[in-house]
């Protein structure tokens, strides 16, 4: 019997395995970020504005463009003019969704939704709306009035 070792493979075929591995990894670095937002997300209201923490969508949102006054809590199961539609940057996971939405209704939003019984609903000046899920949507709105300047 004889016994013949395989031409050793060249370096080409790795890479074209780099950029692929490459993007594996980004998007597994994604979606831990989005799983890890999940569960730390928090919103932050002071005299300045609201703060959302979380994931990649977070952002510092000034009192001065928040309709707080217009802030309302919704069932999005009764309301489906707010329900949102089309993800256009964001996570979609099974009980929570956050990021850039287009809602029913055409408007553009940030969600941050765990609970579309208990949601917040907030627009503001810069052209889009905010959907919320804090633990205690009532204190979170009596907060956020109580911060903001009437309209």
């Amino acid at each position: 019997m004889h016994s013949f070792a395989i031409a050793p493979a060249g370096l080409r075929p790795m890479w074209l395995l780099l950029p692929i591995g490459l993007l594996l990894l980004g998007l597994m670095l994604v979606f831990g970020l989005s799983l890890l937002g999940a569960q730390r997300a928090r919103f932050e209201l002071s005299a300045d504005g609201l703060r959302l923490r979380g994931d990649l969508y977070g952002r510092f949102i000034g009192t001065e463009d928040l309709r707080a006054q217009a802030a309302r809590r919704v069932d999005l199961a009764h309301e489906h003019a707010l329900s949102p539609r089309l993800r256009t940057l964001g996570t979609g996971l099974p009980g929570y969704r956050a990021g850039w939405f287009r809602l029913e209704n055409g408007e553009k939003a940030l969600l941050y939704l765990t609970d579309d019984r208990r949601a917040v609903y907030i627009p503001t000046l810069q052209g889009y709306s905010l959907l919320l899920s804090p633990a205690d949507p009532d204190a979170f709105l009596t907060e956020l009035r109580r911060l903001s300047p009437a309209e």
